[in-house]
């Protein structure tokens, strides 16, 4: 005869004995309180239901063990006591049903909550002086979408539903895809990202551009973007947040450059050389270039004579407010500009980590709406990893 007794702890309190997971870790260094604070009043009458900041976590973890869809994530909390403990569901009611997240997925989607919370983790990351905010690069990345592919004549281009998207990969083949177009500003320092707009995949990725600018709160001194952002509108915004804008130049097909300019938009001497670029005046935006024969650079038939009586040689001053797309601080094409331009890559590997280890581009929504909550909840698991990790570093640092 077997007599079953009670347990001496419960699993509370069993569970502050044991070490803290890495979900729990993570989950320490959020505050869900923005996102709380967006959601509806739960009404008095009826049942209680389960905890939102439970089922915010829920879907975190989600994202950061790569669980491809609700249901495995059913599964998983079912299966795994210390997952679903981690999360913060109490031990004493029954696992959440698929059905319950996909209503509480819609009504996250319906208030501004994740953007609150996104922003939040990003004030939270410059406290922590992980993000420094001086070089910003900028760029889109496809994202297939889940419902099937609709012919380009029965598409609804109202800006709520997946399009038909193009665009050149790096050999040069021509590459189309259903779905939407994700655009990040990204801290290159951090690479972690600060600003992201969600968009139908046949939009130009230069028309979000200033969007991504205006919603930086900080405003750094470069923005790194490549050269399907050359536009006047854009060099022209960067310069009214007193930044500068390092994009490369896209010729558009023109044969020959402008007169009195190579490629580079560097100016040419009387005989057709290269100036050479000798610094700028950043506060007044001036650039300044000398004749190439004096500094060493060609050996002119005519010398230096030719275009100046001055030993100096000639000087040519060149103010970026007058054509902000040809001239800028520092000069296009000098190694400097060449090391700015190189930090632009730190939002590529953004995408490849999003969309590898965050399923970013693994989607089961439709609609632009829950679109950009999915890609919302992959940035902030990506924070919300960074953070923990960052902050438990400094205590080990602190403890050594």
């Amino acid at each position: 005869m077997y007599i079953r007794h009670n347990p001496l702890f419960s699993f509370d309190t069993l569970m502050q004995y044991q070490p803290k997971t890495r979900l729990a870790m993570v989950f320490e260094s959020i505050d869900l309180h923005p996102c709380l604070k967006a959601l509806p009043e739960k009404s008095i009458r009826g049942p209680k239901g389960y905890n939102s900041s439970a089922l915010i976590k829920a879907f975190l973890a989600m994202r950061l063990c790569s669980i491809p869809t609700v249901t495995s994530l059913v599964e998983r909390m079912k299966s795994d006591l210390l997952f679903c403990y981690d999360c913060g569901f109490s031990m004493t009611q029954s696992v959440p049903s698929s059905a319950t997240f996909s209503r509480f997925f819609q009504k996250i989607t319906d208030t501004e909550g994740l953007q609150e919370l996104f922003s939040s983790l990003v004030d939270t990351a410059c406290a922590d002086d992980l993000i420094a905010g001086e070089v910003v690069a900028i760029d889109a990345s496809a994202i297939d979408a889940y419902e099937k592919p609709v012919p380009k004549k029965d598409l609804k281009d109202d800006g709520n539903h997946a399009t038909w998207g193009s665009k050149l990969d790096t050999h040069g083949n021509q590459h189309t895809w259903f779905g939407y177009k994700l655009h990040l500003a990204v801290d290159t320092a951090s690479e972690l990202p600060i600003a992201i707009k969600v968009t139908p995949a046949n939009r130009n990725n230069s028309t979000q551009a200033i969007p991504l600018m205006d919603a930086i709160k900080s405003q750094p001194k470069y923005y790194c973007m490549d050269m399907g952002y050359d536009t006047k509108d854009i060099y022209q915004a960067a310069r009214n947040y007193r930044s500068q804008a390092i994009i490369p130049l896209n010729r558009r097909k023109e044969k020959l450059p402008p007169e009195g300019m190579d490629e580079n938009r560097t100016p040419t001497c009387s005989m057709g050389y290269p100036m050479v670029y000798w610094g700028c005046e950043k506060e007044k935006g001036i650039l300044k270039f000398r004749c190439p024969h004096v500094c060493g650079k060609v050996n002119c038939a005519n010398g230096s004579a030719w275009c100046s009586e001055s030993n100096y040689g000639l000087v040519v001053k060149k103010k970026v407010e007058e054509d902000p797309r040809s001239f800028c601080t520092p000069h296009r094409g000098t190694r400097e500009w060449e090391k700015l331009y190189d930090q632009r890559t730190s939002v590529e590997r953004v995408f490849s980590r999003l969309k590898e280890h965050l399923g970013a581009n693994s989607l089961r929504t439709r609609g632009i709406k829950k679109v950009t909550s999915h890609l919302l909840l992959c940035c902030i698991a990506l924070f919300a990893g960074t953070i923990a990790v960052n902050r438990q570093a400094k205590k080990k640092q602190t403890a050594a």
